[in-house]
């Protein structure tokens, strides 16, 4: 029997455990392995030290964060800023998703308030749909395999796409059993508590993540914390009606009624 396995793709330190860590937990509690990837470093994320010792922090933190989640971690393999749709970071990322061999990806949105978002979007939809195409070199080399993969993209910051327009969820998954450990997963990046306030206005990263959770558990109108999503479109990837967050949480997943719905409308 093949083995459940589940792979969380951000694009810097901490991006899973605003957006992801939930449903990342709630996989393990059913059996899944889970993998953790940032795909840059977190060398800007800091007013204070050069990029050289923020990598480094950041780094150390990314390892303390995927340990509390009980996941495989994978070295970063960019910089802040430089997650670029290219040919050198598709082989790269293309390479984890074959050794991995995930039958659920856990990634961004393909619209959110930073390109280092969407690149990392679109970089982790195209690696898995290249998992299976042999005549596609990965760096380092890995065999291609023939698998279902089902794709699943996050809430972006705030709810809102770059013109301001509010996005719905798909489907919310009900985080209140592991809420505590997805907060201590964050609290590992202690240096972007001022970082993150200085920059951005978010006023305390972890209330930040806290509001965010509640405001998804307010448009389920079922639970109190929910991370969104939305699943992306199977052609290349998976069946049609494959939907294993929904077969694997049960109860825990709400699927988004009248999103469906508007997806049949076009």
């Amino acid at each position: 029997m093949a083995k459940k396995v589940a792979i969380a793709i951000g694009a810097h330190p901490d991006d899973i455990e605003f957006y992801m860590a939930g449903t990342l937990l709630m996989l393990k509690k059913a059996g899944y392995q889970t993998h953790y990837l940032n795909l840059a470093s977190g060398n800007c994320g800091s007013a204070d030290y050069n990029g050289a010792t923020t990598r480094s922090i950041r780094n150390t933190e990314a390892r303390a964060a995927a340990k509390t989640l009980g996941a495989s971690f994978h070295p970063s393999i960019a910089d802040d800023l430089e997650i670029i749709y290219s040919l050198e970071l598709l082989r790269a990322l293309a390479a984890i998703i074959r050794e991995v061999k995930p039958k659920i990806v856990l990634t961004h949105s393909p619209q959110d308030y930073m390109e280092d978002h969407t690149n990392t979007c679109r970089l982790a939809v195209t690696a898995a749909f290249a998992r299976g195409m042999s005549n596609f070199k990965t760096v380092p080399s890995r065999p291609c395999g023939d698998y279902d993969v089902t794709v699943y993209h996050a809430m972006p910051h705030g709810l809102r796409d770059p013109l301001r327009r509010l996005v719905a969820p798909g489907a919310c998954v009900n985080m209140a059993s592991v809420q505590g450990i997805k907060r201590a997963a964050l609290a590992e990046h202690k240096s972007q508590q001022n970082w993150l306030d200085v920059s951005q206005g978010m006023n305390s990263y972890l209330l930040a993540m806290e509001e965010m959770s509640r405001a998804v558990g307010r448009l389920s109108k079922k639970f109190k914390h929910a991370e969104g999503w939305r699943r992306h479109l199977h052609f290349g990837f998976c069946a049609a009606e494959s939907d294993p967050l929904s077969r694997t949480l049960g109860g825990d997943y709400l699927v988004n009624q009248a999103y469906e719905r508007s997806l049949e409308r076009g």
